[in-house]
């Protein structure tokens, strides 16, 4: 159907302060949504309590109020806007929470404000883990056994039902606040309370621990009259154990066969149409037995543009956010003509034949004693993306962007050498774990040693071997005498080029200077 001309107002709600596992890209989507509004002439009131923000200039939307997300503050808007309906799937888990608490408090039915991009059962079905749960069991998918506690008692019972390890995941909560592993009795206890003090409702879900497995995310939109087409497929470099957040990801997806990515994305269409049937956009996890590819779980659904949905966006060049909001005020896929190419409609999902590596960044240095090891709860403040036609391209350059004075992956000086330190980096992954990988190969540590600590699908660390083992052949030769052939390999496979390069530090600091200006470039 064509654009639903009722609606002549829509209320954006930001997605407030940077928090670690909200960031940047809900203002780049919020950026886009209003824009895609305005293009319509819709008017477009925006709230984020977050002036350092593109959402926020004045060019962005018609009213812009940089006030608290509270339900005052909205009160206050639609006292003095006549506003038809309020889009709250750009502003991450801030903007959904407040939604729900406006809703809970009648707010938007006294003021005739429709909610639009989702509905609220469907928001109420993925945030709380019990709803999740049996949803996703009444429609046939899999998720791991075990159920919500809403007390201390409750919590112990089901631990001793299931049996440890175990996951303790907080209702309603962002990037993966309160929640951990928990591996033997002793450490239950205080996981348990944390986890209930960090949910707004007070509820856990203390599950069975899948770590290890094989994660993966599929990226959605569906329109009003049920079409569904996947964006993107991303892959974790980490096996399930580390937040997404913190985790290297690949798009596409490298180690997935066609037939359980088939099974997988007829499963997140499944799953999208159980929770509510609204227009918009969706991110849905999944959890993969690295020993049998038919055994899929359901970790998550964001019924949202989330933070995957920037990364998406940005891998495919496909306008999330700005379909989505399309989407939000009736138009159907196949309507959308020439918003994605001059010639292609928004009823297409895209191919890319070049891989995209995001790496997240760190700044530990800033939080003096901070637990530098990675777990449930996202950690990272920021990430570095690479583009590449290999895996190996991407992944170095995004290595090279990570502004920690490194030339990529390795080959730059600064190798750990203590075996023992590598070992423990393996097994208990901090930030630099990826670094140490490339370190355990050059110091001769076992694959199977280094696959048994990491739990990292072997197409990954074969990978990475490789790397080792081009830098071990370029180091055979001189600058003078590396043939043209190898060089452009290394290029190839995202070697760079700096006054400290790569290249220098394997063919050695006197061939510095010639180097500099032997008009080589970083490969594209």
């Amino acid at each position: 159907m064509p654009r639903d001309h009722s609606i002549k107002s829509v209320l954006i709600i930001g997605s407030g302060p940077i928090i670690i596992g909200q960031a940047c890209e809900f203002d780049y989507a919020g950026s886009q949504a209003s824009r895609s509004m305005k293009e319509e002439g819709i008017e477009v009131i925006l709230i984020n309590s977050n002036p350092a923000t593109i959402m926020t200039d004045k060019v962005t939307a018609d009213h812009i109020y940089l006030k608290p997300l509270t339900k005052k503050s909205i009160v206050e808007i639609l006292e003095k806007h006549k506003i038809d309906a309020v889009l709250p799937t750009m502003g991450g888990q801030t903007a959904l929470n407040l939604c729900i608490d406006c809703q809970k408090a009648g707010i938007w039915d006294k003021y005739n404000t429709r909610i639009i991009g989702v509905d609220i059962d469907a928001i109420k079905t993925t945030e709380d883990r019990e709803k999740f749960r049996l949803c996703m069991l009444a429609l046939g998918a899999n998720v791991c056994k075990g159920r919500t506690a809403t007390s201390y008692l409750e919590g112990k019972e089901i631990a001793q039902e299931i049996g440890f390890p175990l996951v303790i995941r907080p209702s309603f909560t962002l990037g993966g606040t309160g929640g951990g592993f928990v591996f033997e009795k002793e450490a239950f206890d205080e996981a348990l309370n944390n986890g209930l003090h960090a949910s707004p409702i007070h509820e856990v879900l203390v599950e069975q621990s899948i770590l290890g497995w094989k994660e993966y995310e599929l990226e959605l939109l569906r329109d009003n009259v049920g079409n569904v087409i996947i964006i993107c497929s991303i892959e974790n470099f980490d096996p399930m154990g580390i937040h997404t957040g913190d985790s290297i990801t690949v798009a596409p997806a490298m180690t997935l066969s066609d037939r359980c990515y088939q099974n997988m994305r007829d499963l997140a269409i499944k799953c999208m149409n159980g929770i509510g049937q609204f227009a918009g956009g969706c991110n849905i996890q999944f959890s993969v037995n690295p020993n049998d590819e038919n055994e899929i779980i359901v970790i998550e659904i964001n019924p949202r543009v989330s933070r995957s949905s920037a990364l998406a966006s940005k891998a495919t060049g496909y306008p999330i956010a700005k379909i989505a909001a399309k989407l939000a005020i009736g138009y159907n896929l196949d309507e959308l003509q020439n918003q994605i190419t001059k010639s292609t409609s928004a009823f297409f999902e895209p191919t890319i034949d070049y891989v995209i590596v995001k790496v997240p960044r760190w700044n530990f240095d800033k939080f003096k004693g901070a637990d530098r090891h990675l777990g449930l709860q996202m950690k990272s403040v920021g990430e570095a993306m690479g583009i590449g036609r290999s895996f190996q391209e991407a992944l170095q350059k995004a290595c090279q962007s990570l502004e920690i004075k490194r030339n990529g992956l390795g080959a730059d000086g600064k190798e750990l050498t203590n075996q023992d330190q590598i070992l423990d980096s393996l097994k208990n992954p901090s930030w630099n774990r990826l670094f140490h990988i490339y370190d355990a190969f050059k110091m001769g540590i076992p694959f199977k040693t280094i696959q048994k600590l990491t739990q990292i699908d072997a197409w990954f660390l074969n990978q990475i071997e490789e790397l080792v083992e081009l830098e071990k052949e370029i180091q055979k030769y001189t600058l003078d005498t590396l043939s043209r052939d190898l060089m452009m390999e290394a290029k190839a496979k995202g070697l760079c080029r700096s006054t400290n390069c790569t290249f220098t530090s394997m063919l050695g600091k006197s061939s510095a200077c010639q180097a500099k200006g032997d008009g080589y470039s970083s490969g594209v």
